[in-house]
């Protein structure tokens, strides 16, 4: 039965914010626009991730590189979140598919674990141009399976991502069921990529507005990680997914980013699917805000209500609806 998505519109933009989206907006966008495609960028993406030592943890962090997966992984524990087993938040980074890792992402999601009380798994799944985005996906798969063997009660797992990372978190749990593997409690995309069908964003008035990211830049990332690929393939685009029986999804995103139409069309088909949506509209923010938490408070307060929605969706109440 299909039902409306919660739609909640987050007023107000602070000055730390502006000032970024002001910045971002003179000097990064100009940048990211005139950045050539090509092979020899995409090796030199892999430098990015480089940058995440100027990125530390908050203080009391916990890390603990993670073994046994195909690929790299940690557990990270915010400040004060106790070493529980029995709840997990199974985090993918974004990127573009091609850019950033496990340090990059380390210190928003140690926030999002202390906001939450519950430690994350963040994956380090393997990138362009090394793998296709087959493999991607699939390293998610096993990390989800990988925490099911070891005991972890599906109704206790989160999956959640920002950007491509949230592309790859609903097409995790649309494989893992596809697999046969029980589905999670629950599913977060922070300015989730989720269309390969890029006129709509072209056309969108965000477009310009975007601080951050060219709509036509978008375009030239579908055509080197999904070359080939029909835009409605329901294997690898999950808004042309079979959306039944997902779980509860969180999606947030801000008013002003090229992505907003990605997160609007996902929340009208996971109503029309009967799954319960909530779409977070950040007024005047841009792609994936919550990793400047240090200058917006916005940012924190998101953060705040992903750890919110885990807690929620984890939690013995959650189980027995469920």
């Amino acid at each position: 039965m299909a039902i409306a998505p919660v739609v909640e519109e987050r007023p107000g933009c602070g000055r730390g914010a502006r000032l970024l989206g002001a910045l971002m907006r003179r000097f990064v966008r100009p940048f990211v626009a005139r950045l050539p495609w090509t092979p020899l960028t995409l090796r030199f993406a892999g430098l990015i991730e480089l940058a995440g030592t100027l990125l530390p943890a908050p203080r009391g962090t916990e890390v603990v590189p993670v073994r046994g997966l195909g690929c790299a992984a940690e557990q990270i524990r915010g400040r004060g979140v106790p070493a529980d087993p029995r709840r997990v938040i199974l985090y993918f980074h974004g990127g573009g598919f091609v850019a950033c890792g496990l340090r990059t992402h380390r210190r928003m999601i140690a926030r999002i674990s202390q906001a939450a009380g519950i430690p994350v798994l963040s994956v380090a799944y393997r990138m362009q141009p090394k793998v296709p985005i087959a493999t991607s996906i699939r390293d998610c798969v096993d990390a989800y399976r990988w925490l099911l063997d070891r005991g972890v009660d599906p109704g206790s797992i989160v999956i959640a991502g920002d950007s491509a990372g949230g592309y790859l978190a609903f097409a995790a749990a649309l494989h893992a069921r596809r697999d046969g593997l029980p589905r999670p409690a629950g599913i977060a995309g922070l300015s989730p990529f989720l269309d390969l069908d890029l006129e709509a964003r072209i056309a969108h008035a965000n477009e310009p507005l975007d601080p951050f990211i060219p709509a036509r830049r978008l375009a030239d990332m579908v055509r080197t990680v999904f070359p080939d690929v029909e835009p409605t393939d329901p294997l690898l685009c999950p808004l042309h997914a079979d959306l039944r029986e997902l779980p509860p999804v969180l999606i947030q995103v801000g008013s002003i980013e090229v992505l907003c139409c990605d997160a609007h069309l996902m929340a009208e088909r996971l109503g029309a699917a009967g799954v319960p949506c909530t779409l977070q509209i950040w007024e005047g923010q841009m792609h994936v805000f919550q990793v400047f938490a240090d200058l917006s408070r916005e940012g924190h307060a998101a953060i705040a209500e992903v750890g919110r929605f885990a807690r929620r969706a984890t939690s013995p109440e959650a189980a027995r609806a469920a």
